[in-house]
């Protein structure tokens, strides 16, 4: 089977801008990217991380903060991106995604606070007490073939390649473990070579960690801050995200996605809303 390669995958068709004018692009969210009819958050992050590389002098996103504010349905978008602040080693800008309803009237979806900068210039100087998660090989880990009937796979899971580790995936097969963990290896089903843009997808891809906790139902979220330390190595990665306290209807997860040379490529944390029962 062909590999595709960065520019020429769906990821990239899917995140592909229109320009309209300075700072405003136009564009088409596909089905295929949703979760029960709701456009997924980490590739929004990626849509209008794409329309801030765009717009910044600076390449890579450093750090990325997301409110998401309503949901954003598949169909026509607008992304509307402005610089705030430009300086030699960093850029910060915002950026926001609109759609427009039938009467004519906006709605914003999203709105995003980001800094950019150039992965490639920083020190391999690593200092550092954390570790790649405890997980098995890739080959030993569950595919969507695995998925019960209580949780049907999403539109986005034909995109992603997920193989979740066993210890983490007794809700796949209706027997919770009752931690609030999860831990996969993730890639781009078509084979694309994960970037940066792809890591914003990456720390929002995998399954809510309520499912381990026995809680089945949507999991929106609130606020999601992305970190993207270096460019991955070739490969999948490795993601665990990990829950600590659910209380009052809203939860924290906590993410760290790492390479194939055991690098800590991204963390990211959101508050989201426990589902309702």
């Amino acid at each position: 089977m062909a590999q595709a390669t960065l520019g020429d995958s769906e990821f990239d068709r899917d995140t592909a801008l229109t320009p309209r004018a300075p700072g405003v692009h136009d564009v088409e969210l596909p089905a295929g990217w949703s979760i029960g009819g709701a456009v997924n958050g980490g590739y929004l992050l990626a849509l209008l991380g794409r329309g801030l590389g765009a717009h910044l002098p600076h390449p890579d996103p450093f750090t990325v903060t997301a409110h998401y504010l309503s949901v954003t349905r598949p169909g026509p978008a607008v992304i509307r991106t402005e610089t705030v602040r430009t300086g030699r080693a960093l850029s910060t800008g915002q950026a926001s995604l609109v759609q427009t309803a039938a009467d004519g009237s906006e709605s914003e979806r999203i709105r995003v606070l980001a800094t950019y900068g150039d992965l490639g210039t920083l020190s391999d100087d690593v200092r550092t007490t954390a570790k790649p998660p405890a997980m098995p090989p890739y080959e030993h880990c569950l595919g969507k073939e695995h998925n019960d009937a209580a949780h049907p796979l999403a539109e986005i899971a034909a995109r992603l390649d997920i193989r979740l580790d066993p210890a983490t995936a007794g809700w796949a097969v209706g027997r919770p473990g009752g931690r609030g963990e999860m831990r996969a290896w993730f890639g781009l089903a078509d084979g694309r070579p994960l970037d940066p843009l792809a890591l914003l997808l990456a720390v929002d891809a995998l399954p809510p960690t309520t499912f381990e906790l026995g809680l089945t139902g949507w999991v929106p979220t609130v606020e999601l801050t992305a970190h993207i330390r270096c460019r991955p190595a070739p490969g999948p990665v490795r993601i665990a995200v990990t829950t600590r306290n659910l209380a009052g209807g809203y939860l924290e997860e906590d993410a760290e996605v790492w390479d194939s040379e055991d690098r800590l490529v991204a963390q990211s944390r959101q508050l989201a809303a426990a589902p309702r029962h």
